[in-house]
């Protein structure tokens, strides 16, 4: 199994880039192939876990194998070349534990679908044999006591934990983190942000640095990075997956997600790690609705005879954007979908943000001490300790500036929020949310509809210089507070090459019929692409096989 890491200083970007490079260039010396259009691609980015599990079985392909081609990207696109900035730490471990899951593969067959394929992780998800730090300095070098129960249930599945990748601090306040102080860029666009606060994961899976990756999402956090790197993400129901091991923001609105350049890819991760947690009562809302393998609802067919919502008061904020989504729904009206125009209450759409906050950060200040308790001595107790170490850590860098200051402003904001006890934060976490869900449901019983989409952001990936976690006009808030589950696939992109999301809504626990609903779009629209700074490299050989249903 995988050895612990002693714990240590922490590994700053920099010092990984120095130190990886000599481990790296033993694994695979390799260098970049000149970029290719996405009919021309023969890289890894095109294959499904699918695909890969047919590679294994025909013997085309080993873990061993598919962990270096991971690797030797990591090495040529976020170390050099673009320098994406996406990976925080690597597993040093990765390519043992490939080389075991192929002798296991052999004597005995794959544990899951999962076997052998590599997973990136945010890095507020625990690891015991890797450092999690929430992108924070203020838990620099912190290795939890254990893995997370979804990084336990990967393990189990056969997922080789390959690294932990960049975020945003502590999950919000743009998309910088105070571990290295890199911005991570957006592999479509290195000028543009890979949005937040899962911006390393999404970049990371784009980049095919791993099939794979876990975000997790408060207020759009898995959705927003899907739709700006041109990815397939889930925030799914509240209480499909657990809490426990995950440094909270809010577990009244946090979900752990998948995210992939498929829609296979991302139904087969979510069923490694559903269940109910006996650590988190959230879970306790998943018994007997919980599937454990999610791939069984695909179907290329599924458009047909459906009649999918259109947010209408969502649309129109760019026109690019707009047309994209409108070319999206021609293509479900041409698979034999119902488009019908529906719109929120009005009133809604000005309250989200607000709701949002009143919950959100009260949540944060207590729960964050819970986390706090499972970890070493060294590090802050409570939000106050926080900020207090931010500030001295302020006045000890030179000219006064904050390594993030958007994250340690806000921690002001979260310590005076008031308590869980407070009635404003009762009326919304016991009255408000539940109302919202009903409007949701309502929505979709009164015209009867099989989802609502809408795009997922309402402007392309930002740039880098605003550090914005979320640009422009977004519905995500609404599945949020709603606690119901929200897809999101790539719908095109615009005429500078920006990447264009459509998210799927649903009723709580629809998450087999959004998988339906989302590889039928996925197939027919055929919209993703490789990034342009991330082409294929010398090596990456694995054939493609006619009729592939990778895209």
């Amino acid at each position: 199994m995988f050895s612990t890491i002693p714990s240590q200083p922490p590994i700053t970007h920099s010092l990984f880039r120095c130190k990886g490079l000599a481990f790296l260039t033993v694994v695979l010396a390799v260098a970049p192939a000149q970029a290719q259009t996405p009919a021309e691609s023969s890289g890894i980015g095109w294959a499904t876990i699918e695909d890969l599990n047919a590679a294994f079985d025909s013997g085309e392909l080993t873990a061993e194998r598919l962990i270096e081609m991971s690797l030797a990207r990591i090495e040529a696109y976020d170390q050099a070349g673009p320098e994406l900035h996406a990976v925080l730490w690597l597993n040093e471990n990765a390519l043992e534990r490939a080389r075991e899951l192929d002798e296991e593969r052999r004597r005995t067959g794959p544990r899951s679908l999962l076997h052998g394929i590599p997973v990136v992780l945010k890095d507020n998800v625990d690891t015991g044999d890797m450092p999690t730090t929430g992108g924070s300095a203020l838990l620099a070098g912190s290795i939890p006591p254990d893995d997370a129960f979804i990084v336990s249930k990967l393990r189990d599945a056969g997922a080789i934990i390959l690294a932990k990748v960049n975020l945003s601090e502590l999950a919000s306040g743009g998309i910088l983190s105070s571990v290295g102080n890199f911005f991570p860029k957006n592999p479509h666009d290195l000028t543009r942000t890979p949005s937040g606060s899962s911006g390393g994961t999404g970049a990371a899976v784009a980049a095919a640095f791993a099939q794979i990756g876990i975000g997790t999402d408060t207020g759009g956090s898995i959705r927003g990075p899907s739709t700006a790197n041109g990815i397939v993400g889930l925030r799914p129901t509240h209480g499909l997956l657990s809490h426990d091991g995950i440094i909270p923001l809010s577990i009244t609105l946090d979900m752990a997600g998948p995210m992939g350049r498929h829609v296979y890819d991302v139904a087969a991760m979510l069923g490694a790690m559903t269940g109910v947690d006996s650590a988190d009562p959230t879970t306790e809302k998943s018994e007997g609705r919980f599937e454990t393998d999610y791939t069984q609802f695909l179907d290329a067919g599924a458009l047909q005879g459906t009649r999918i919502g259109i947010a209408r008061d969502l649309m129109g904020e760019n026109e690019a954007v707009t047309w994209v989504i409108e070319s999206a729904l021609g293509s479900m009206r041409a698979e034999g979908a119902t488009v019908v125009d529906v719109r929120f209450p009005p009133w809604l759409l000005e309250v989200k943000g607000v709701w949002y906050t009143t919950v959100r950060w009260p949540d944060f200040r207590a729960q964050i001490e819970d986390y706090l308790a499972t970890i070493g001595p060294e590090y802050p107790k409570t939000l106050q300790e926080m900020i207090e170490r931010s500030e001295e850590i302020v006045a000890l860098t030179p000219g006064g500036s904050r390594p993030n200051p958007a994250r340690w402003t806000l921690f002001r904001q979260e310590e005076a929020s008031g308590e869980l006890t407070d009635y404003e934060y009762l009326a919304m976490r016991d009255y408000g949310f539940p109302m919202v869900q009903a409007i949701v449901h309502g929505m979709l019983d009164a015209h009867d509809l099989d989802a609502i989409v809408y795009p997922t952001s309402g402007t392309p990936p930002t740039l880098l210089s605003n550090n914005d976690q979320f640009g422009g006009l977004s519905g995500t808030n609404i599945a949020s507070l709603a606690g119901v589950p929200d897809l999101v696939l790539p719908a095109g992109f615009t005429p500078r090459g920006l990447p264009v999301g459509i998210s799927f809504l649903g009723r709580a626990f629809s998450e087999p019929r959004l998988f339906a609903l989302g590889y039928a779009f996925e197939q027919a629209t055929r919209a993703r692409r490789d990034p342009v700074h991330t082409p294929p490299l010398p090596g990456e050989d694995l054939r493609r096989p006619a009729g592939s249903g990778g895209s």
